[in-house]
């Protein structure tokens, strides 16, 4: 290897030893903020509480108080925590520093919440106290389980329980739980003559040794109930009670600072009418714990982040959500963005509410380079890049973008990204090659053409036939069992991870295994059978054989909670009679893209958005459930919309995005956006993937690259996005995250750093050949016949590889390690070649 390169590769790993440390003085630099104060009594105009009025059933029973202050200036703050209680009577409820209100005794009272020189009343009322109501199992005692996290996958709802004992997963099966409670060894976990004795609750409470800790205290309400319900007899409880319909929280949303906190309740809404606090009760999960966490008892904590945070909330298979927006909170300046059309007008709307600064719009030469490696893959000339940059018609941006959706790199580069999620996969079959590289055929002409997305997603779920007539019959090569149709239609047209719903009810959603299995019925009557075609196979030394796919008169998908045969029914929808004549597979579809179905369009809107700006509106893109809401929902409605009305054009839709002022925004952060990573106040810069820079390097240092297996084309050599399957052996792909296709999730792709990735670029053969080899970038720079100056040469290395102009430093500095090597200026352009290679500037689209 060259001295320059030894030198500066020791120059790379000395910057990063600096850069350690800068990390480690920078972690140790950080100070917690303290919480913001509450605000003086002068500044607080109103307060009103929720709920109006408390009424307690049963001594089990009780509630949370949420206390709200107006401002001077109009924003809502909680003084839930903050506001002095006091009860009429003293005797029939008490209230608690955190506005909980317990019944004491029956009757009726008046609580009154009282900050400075405001106050606000409601009245209260408890009933039944001290009565040994009527207990329910499910309703009662499982989210106690739940609540303590017995029955959490880590503790005795996994699959094989804990310790010989096992309870169905978050409670979702409670006639289970019951059985294994009361009836299992022989009922000795419980004794209701002697409730206290039961082992089970002198596990819970660590009087007995117990694996899992200590869970409860004795005298706490869970160990109430729970010892009630063994006192009783341990019910079950009557077919006639009710049932939780939904749940829901108060409030749902709430602008909140920075360091602030805010009490939410929970509500249980039953099947008789009746509503139910179980603040206290129900699970929290937060989905941006950098922006704002929250704890077992509905209080959320803002964190130093801005941005929005979806906190859910979870009850007897039931989830709601609270939202929490939280501005960036300091003084901006003022600013400007010339809206386009509707994306620049959500999105600046998303600032604004969040108090954000965008970036400035970046320049013609990084708006060309960004749209060419986002849109075909490729890194644009210095031809190119110069062309663009002189014509000064005022719509070239746009003109680009149409131009490149015109390209065959477009179509290689897209169908690459659909055969990934698609798993074109040959498995290392010889024999399934003819399979794969049709299907990807299909794709890349689907894709040339524009083929309306809805037509795309028919062609593949209701393909009939086989591979040489109808290539997209070779998904169901791939996929075979029911469950796996369902796992990857759901997840790749839908936008829904419904693969645990397999087994139980979904944990961060409203699906059941009903719906799961409903979804799985519409493949109940999929055929398959192996068909001997004419030709021979040289490598198998027999005769072609191929699958054909066909519909069934009959045929059943059995649902794995009932045991029988399960009814065909699309998410969210009824149950459906198929006619025996009928292929269900394509009423699925037609379900699918009806206009106002509630996932198809936003499902692949969000898919191209992520594509394009490096996050979805919804992430991961994939998994769009209500826990996990949008964070700019008419956004994506919008862009579903959009999608619709041009009758399912895709181009259409990258037409819309990429030429938005949005992403034409500057990668560098200012002061106000630094930290901003869902609302696309800037250009998030990123990786490029495997194939992209696999062919970038090429590019860079002109030397083609080698597919054995890949047609030859003399005017156009092969591309790493060309490939239609997983089967090309590349060390460089397979390190830097090619994914194999195992699934149909985009996060399979590998997009993080690693040593590995730097080390190859660094310093392995295979880099090394390409830079120094003969009539390759350097060779062709440095030959006596290219009499341009070496400025120029400079340039145009720096245009391949950063889509830019060299710097008046980059420049000398390049020209003067050139001058110094006029002996070997070979060595020298293969020195700034590689450089070049070596930087992030090269590695990232930004």
């Amino acid at each position: 290897m060259p001295t320059l390169r030894t030198a500066a590769a020791a120059t790379v790993l000395a910057s990063l030893v600096v850069f350690s440390a800068q990390l480690a003085r920078a972690a140790e630099a950080v100070v917690p903020v303290a919480d913001v104060p509450p605000p003086s009594p002068g500044e607080v105009t109103a307060l009103a509480v929720y709920p109006a009025k408390v009424a307690l059933r049963s001594g089990d029973e009780s509630a949370q108080l949420v206390v709200t202050a107006t401002l001077a200036d109009g924003r809502l703050r909680d003084l839930t925590h903050d506001v002095k209680y006091a009860v009429g009577d003293g005797k029939t409820v008490s209230v608690s520093s955190t506005g909980r209100v317990l019944p004491l005794a029956n009757g009726t009272t008046e609580i009154v919440a009282t900050y400075g020189g405001k106050s606000v009343k409601l009245p209260a009322s408890a009933e039944h106290f001290g009565e040994d109501l009527p207990i329910n199992f499910p309703n009662q005692v499982v989210p106690v389980f739940t609540k303590l996290g017995c029955n959490s996958g880590g503790c005795h709802g996994k699959a094989s329980g804990q310790n010989g004992f096992k309870l169905s997963l978050l409670g979702f099966e409670p006639d289970f739980d019951y059985v294994t409670l009361v009836k299992e060894a022989r009922g000795r976990r419980l004794f209701p003559a002697a409730p206290d004795q039961s082992l089970f609750l002198m596990k819970a409470t660590g009087v007995t040794p117990h694996g899992g800790g200590k869970k409860m205290e004795p005298g706490s309400e869970e160990y109430k109930i729970v010892r009630r319900w063994i006192g009783a007899g341990t019910p079950f409880g009557k077919e006639t009670d009710p049932v939780v319909t939904n749940i829901s929280v108060f409030p749902e949303h709430r602008i909140m600072a920075r360091h602030t906190k805010q009490q939410f309740a929970a509500y249980a809404h039953y099947s008789d009418g009746t509503v139910e606090d179980i603040t206290r009760r129900a699970q929290y999960e937060s989905n941006e714990g950098e922006i704002a966490g929250v704890d077992g008892n509905g209080l959320v904590q803002t964190h130093g982040m801005s941005g929005e945070a979806a906190i859910m909330a979870r009850f007897q298979g039931r989830v709601a959500v609270f939202r929490a927006t939280v501005p960036l909170g300091t003084k901006t300046p003022a600013w400007q963005f010339a809206e386009k059309g509707v994306v620049d007008k959500l999105v600046a709307k998303k600032w604004r509410e969040l108090n954000l600064v965008p970036s400035e719009i970046c320049s013609d030469a990084q708006f060309a380079r960004r749209a060419y490696l986002d849109v075909t893959g490729t890194l644009p000339t210095p031809q190119q890049l110069r062309a663009f940059e002189a014509d000064t018609s005022a719509d070239k941006r746009d003109k680009l973008v149409d131009a490149l959706l015109e390209t065959p790199e477009y179509t290689y580069f897209f169908a690459n990204k659909w055969a990934d999620i698609l798993r074109v996969k040959r498995r290392g079959e010889a024999q399934r090659a003819a399979g794969t590289f049709a299907f990807h055929s299909w794709i890349k002409e689907a894709v040339a053409t524009d083929m309306p997305y809805s037509d795309f997603v028919r062609g593949i779920l209701g393909a009939t036939g086989d591979e040489t007539k109808n290539p997209p019959t070779v998904w169901y090569k791939e996929l075979e069992k029911p469950e796996q149709f369902v796992d990857d239609t759901a997840q790749v047209f839908l936008g829904q991870r419904l693969a645990c719903a397999n087994c139980h009810h979904h944990p961060y959603e409203k699906w059941s295994q009903d719906d799961y299995w409903g979804l799985a019925a519409f493949f109940g009557r999929l055929g398959r059978k192996q068909v001997q075609q004419p030709g021979f196979d040289a490598q198998r030394g027999q005769g072609l054989t191929v699958q054909v796919v066909y519909t069934t008169a009959t045929g059943t998908v059995t649902n794995k909670r009932t045991n029988k045969k399960a009814l065909v029914k699309p998410l969210d929808g009824e149950p459906m009679d198929i006619a025996v004549e009928d292929d269900p597979r394509q009423k699925l579809v037609d379900w699918m893209v009806e206009p106002k179905n509630p996932f198809f369009a936003k499902a692949v809107a969000n898919r191209y958005w992520a594509h394009f700006f490096g996050r979805g509106i919804v992430d991961p893109l994939d998994d769009m459930r209500v826990t996990n809401p949008p964070s700019n929902p008419e956004l994506l409605d919008v862009l579903a919309q959009t999608l619709v009305d041009n009758k399912y054009s895709l181009k259409s839709l990258i037409k819309v995005i990429c030429k938005s002022r949005a992403y034409q925004l500057s990668a560098v952060p200012n002061e106000f956006n630094k930290h901003d990573k869902q609302t696309y106040a800037r250009y998030y810069p990123r990786r490029l993937s495997a194939e992209v820079l696999l062919d970038a390097v090429n590019q860079v240092a002109h030397s083609p690259q080698a597919f054995n297996g890949l047609p030859k084309d003399k005017n156009a050599p092969a591309r790493a996005i060309q490939l239609p399957d997983e089967s090309f052996s590349s060390y460089f792909l397979e390190v830097y995250g090619r994914p194999q296709r195992i699934s149909a999730c985009e996060c399979e792709r590998v997009s993080e750093a690693n040593l590995a990735q730097a080390l190859h670029m660094l310093n392995s053969d295979d880099v090394q050949g390409k830079i120094t080899r003969s009539g390759g970038r350097a060779d062709l720079l440095a030959r006596a016949d290219d009499k341009r100056p070496d400025a120029e040469k400079v340039e145009d290395l720096f245009l391949w590889a950063f889509g830019r102009k060299p710097s008046p430093d980059d420049l000398k500095a390049a020209l003067d390690h050139v001058h110094k090597n006029e002996k070997t200026k070979k060595v020298a352009f293969e020195n700034i070649l590689w450089a070049l290679l070596n930087t992030k500037e090269f590695v990232f689209n930004q």
